[in-house]
């Protein structure tokens, strides 16, 4: 599922909780009529200001990225070896990787309500949600062959080209660009939550599970959602880099991402997987 992590909420709430701290207050927040010093007269800044860890970076969050991605995959590799074949042909989906989604889910919830813990937050998440992707995985390549590599290969290329669309502004996170992502997103929760609840009741909604034409429009229409995701992460990097933010946010932004590539590698092997079908 996509993630309602990197909104413009959580720049003001950065804004209130370090408003009075290095790189958060502009020049011309001096009062007017403010005391200078005569011109060649030594500046001394007074005392020594409190530690500040520093500020948001791009590069930054790009090393953070990398790191959490790497853990995943570890994760990942680890929850493909725990899948079970008790019977020849038979697969055995792991507990483990059940309580990693659960433990991943909690993790990336914690980190909306306190964003400056997910330097310990997106490690739990990438360990958690790496062990439910590597078993996921192994089911489905058991019954489609390769389709694997070629999730991974589809999702890499997405993530490319959205960011080669960012970046040369093809695509412009404007303010109604985000209503339009963030509301389809949230839209799309509240369906899965309905699905689920239905399920319960031994009710199946044959579109969104089907490999029939309309349920893989509704997966075409997921992965693409997801992708436009990837947009709104890349906008509140670039933000987050401009406005200055606590370094801390390096990891929170770098736990964004991977939430949402996540979710676009998921939706995308769901997808191939009903294109088999057919």
């Amino acid at each position: 599922m996509s993630n309602p992590l990197l909104n413009e909420s959580t720049f003001e709430k950065m804004r209130e909780r370090h408003a009075g701290e290095p790189g958060w207050a502009s020049a011309s927040s001096q009062p007017t009529g403010a005391w200078a010093p005569p011109t060649g007269t030594p500046i001394n800044d007074g005392p020594t200001t409190k530690y500040h860890g520093g500020v948001m970076t791009v590069s930054g969050t790009a090393s953070a990225s990398l790191v959490l991605f790497a853990v995943l995959l570890i994760s990942a590799a680890v929850g493909w070896i725990a899948v079970a074949e008790p019977q020849p042909g038979v697969l055995s989906f792991p507990m483990m990787a059940i309580v990693g989604a659960i433990v991943g889910f909690i993790a990336a919830i914690a980190s909306a309500f306190k964003p400056l813990w997910s330097h310990i937050l997106g490690p739990v998440y990438a360990v958690g949600q790496g062990l439910f992707v590597g078993a996921i995985s192994k089911m489905f390549n058991a019954q489609y062959s390769g389709i694997v590599l070629q999730a991974v290969g589809t999702t890499l290329a997405v993530f490319g080209v959205m960011l080669f669309l960012y970046r040369t502004r093809v695509i412009r996170v404007t303010n109604r660009f985000r209503r339009i992502v963030i509301g389809a997103t949230l839209g799309l929760v509240v369906f899965y939550l309905v699905a689920m609840v239905f399920s319960l009741f031994g009710a199946n909604i044959s579109f969104f599970t089907g490999s029939g034409s309309f349920g893989i429009l509704f997966s075409l229409f997921v992965a693409g959602l997801a992708a436009f995701n990837l947009a709104l992460d890349f906008d509140f990097i670039e933000n987050g880099e401009q406005m200055a933010l606590p370094r801390r946010m390096e990891w929170f932004a770098a736990l964004g991402l991977l939430v949402t590539v996540v979710w676009l590698y998921l939706e995308i092997l769901r997808l191939l997987a009903k294109l088999r079908d057919r």
